[in-house]
């Protein structure tokens, strides 16, 4: 992880895909640990650091990740992820052309608790939650295509199933029907930007993660 913002409350980090934000049946160390550690050794902290999960982002997935400071603004960070007020976009490579350059995608997706998995519909179903998002095509290469997508809804799997849905699965990304894996686990969705009004300052925050250190990603942005 790098960090790109910090102040008083808040610190905003870029993950890399290989990392977990929150502790889980792997064992693995999660990034809040690891932020914990660093503030410790910044601040030369004794005892317990503070630090407040307010979001995730799945293992595979690089990018943005906010973590509280304080509680006070851990408490609104989530109320504001709650009401849809922090904007997040996200870069995302896959292999097939969308048929629009440019599309809002509604659909309603069923989670499977078992599988890890999302199903997407297109009409409302038995224990559905309404999934929006907006995406354009910015970039792309000869076999690859870059789309820019604006989250709507925070939904589990969101980006990945209704992508999956319109025909367009994420590179590397298998479970939602990627031919073949990225050699590195990871999958090609990229937490790139997060606007919001600072949940304390009340100043606006804009900040943006660069791109994965892979040729790729690095041949569709330049």
């Amino acid at each position: 992880m790098t960090v790109v913002y910090e102040d008083n409350h808040i610190i905003i980090v870029n993950k890399s895909s290989s990392e977990i934000v929150q502790g889980d049946k792997t064992g693995d160390t999660p990034l809040s640990d690891i932020v914990k550690q660093y503030l410790k050794e910044k601040y030369n902290k004794q005892g317990n650091v503070f630090v407040g999960v307010t979001h995730r982002l799945d293992r595979p997935v690089s990018g943005l990740v906010i973590f509280a400071k304080t509680s006070k603004a851990l408490s609104r960070l989530n109320e504001m992820f709650k009401h849809s007020e922090i904007k997040k976009t996200y870069w995302a490579i896959v292999k097939n052309c969308p048929q629009k350059e440019e599309e809002e995608l509604t659909n309603y997706l069923v989670r499977n608790e078992k599988q890890n998995k999302s199903y997407a519909y297109d009409k409302e179903v038995k224990n559905s939650k309404k999934a929006i998002l907006h995406y354009k095509l910015i970039s792309h290469s000869e076999n690859y295509y870059l789309l820019e997508v604006d989250l709507k809804t925070g939904r589990h799997h969101q980006i990945r199933c209704q992508l999956a849905k319109m025909g367009c699965p994420i590179k590397g990304d298998l479970k939602y029907g990627s031919s073949r894996s990225n050699s590195d686990g990871s999958i090609c969705l990229h937490a790139r930007k997060i606007s919001f009004i600072h949940p304390v300052s009340k100043k606006v925050i804009e900040v943006e993660a660069p791109v994965p250190d892979d040729n790729l990603w690095k041949a569709l942005v330049s």
